[in-house]
């Protein structure tokens, strides 16, 4: 009775090779100087060699694959004139590629719908750049009133805006309101010369920023006229009824309680409501209590009200600032830990306050 023949051992496959039939926009893929290509090779361990019109990529069969679909969907993102910097490449390297990005004109609230995420304005498209992001924009869309809550560079203020333009361009809403609490950040800035704007333009200023980024200056400047576009503090929202509108408030850790019941109460009918805040840097005086922290607590469970939580790794302004989030958070959790240790032992350490008990 003879043995029966042993199957042949299949070897690991050596390399993918891709092939892309227009070099210009290979180019744009690589990047300057190939920083796309080595940002790829190492976050996902592998090695990708460039050969004329094709990439070779060698290493571990997982990583070949992943690394090709990255790749492959970058490249259809540059065929449809969209572009690639090391934003879009982090974001693919973290969420992976829709399968939907070859979709190309659609309305934008069936984009949504279908699960592609882009927000357009007059002057650029966003797109979410991780999955905490993309669950926050479907938030915003959903519901009459939204909490984005997390630390600072995760997109909150950025991508609120954003849907608000697009929500103003497409009609869904008839302006478009940006506040914040006009609150020191630890200073004391004394005497502010000028008229009543000027005085508050300088806590306003990031509202402008995000504003410029999605409306030509000309088109910003007529709807500013027109009140279609307004910038007040927080304080100047008392007694109104916000109809119709898209309200933002920003730095809302630095609300006191009374303020954010006052805000909250304003949203009129047609209206949506987002309010954004990081609990770790609260301004607001000693003894305190921040209106984001009693809002969290008393709205958690209230019926069309969305909160949407970010972490050091949905940071996308700059890769040292996650680090930076993460440093202080682990230097944070060290010191209470200490402290505890301590006060096992039966010694009496006061307890060092955070910006968490202002």
């Amino acid at each position: 009775m003879g043995l029966s023949p042993t199957p042949p051992v299949t070897a690991p496959k050596a390399e993918t090779l891709l092939e892309f039939p227009d070099n210009r926009l290979l180019i744009d893929l690589c990047g300057a100087n190939d920083q796309h290509l080595a940002r790829v090779e190492e976050s996902l361990g592998v090695h990708i060699l460039r050969r004329g019109n094709q990439l070779a990529i060698v290493g571990g069969p997982e990583a070949q694959a992943e690394a090709a679909q990255i790749l492959n969907g970058l490249y259809a993102r540059l065929e449809q004139n969209r572009p690639v910097t090391s934003a879009e490449v982090d974001a693919a390297l973290r969420m992976g590629i829709d399968p939907e990005t070859d979709v190309t004109t659609v309305e934008q609230i069936e984009m949504f719908a279908k699960g592609k995420y882009e927000l357009r304005t007059r002057k650029k498209s966003v797109e979410p750049r991780t999955d905490a992001q993309k669950a926050y924009v479907r938030a915003l869309f959903e519901n009459e009133l939204a909490f984005g809550i997390g630390p600072a560079g995760t997109g909150k203020t950025y991508l609120a805006v954003a849907v608000g333009v697009t929500m103003l361009i497409q009609g869904e809403v008839d302006k478009i309101i940006l506040s914040r609490p006009a609150v020191e950040a630890g200073e004391r800035l004394g005497f502010l010369p000028g008229d009543l704007k000027e005085k508050v333009d300088p806590y306003m200023q990031p509202l402008y920023d995000a504003l410029n980024d999605f409306l030509p200056g000309k088109q910003m400047q007529k709807l500013v006229e027109e009140k279609r576009i307004e910038i007040a503090p927080l304080a100047f929202m008392r007694g109104r009824t916000l109809s119709r509108a898209f309200v933002v408030l920003d730095e809302a850790q630095n609300a006191s309680s009374m303020q954010m019941k006052m805000f909250l109460t304003r949203l009129g009918e047609g209206s949506r409501m987002v309010i954004t805040g990081d609990r770790t840097q609260i301004d607001l005086p000693r003894g305190m209590q921040s209106g984001l922290v009693d809002a969290e607590k008393i709205l958690n469970n209230v019926k069309g009200i969305s909160f949407s939580y970010f972490t050091a790794d949905d940071v996308v302004r700059h890769p040292l600032v996650a680090r930076i989030i993460k440093a202080y958070d682990a230097e944070e959790i060290a010191a209470v830990s200490r402290g505890n240790s301590e006060e096992a032992r039966g010694q009496y350490v006061p307890r060092r306050a955070t910006r968490h008990d202002v």
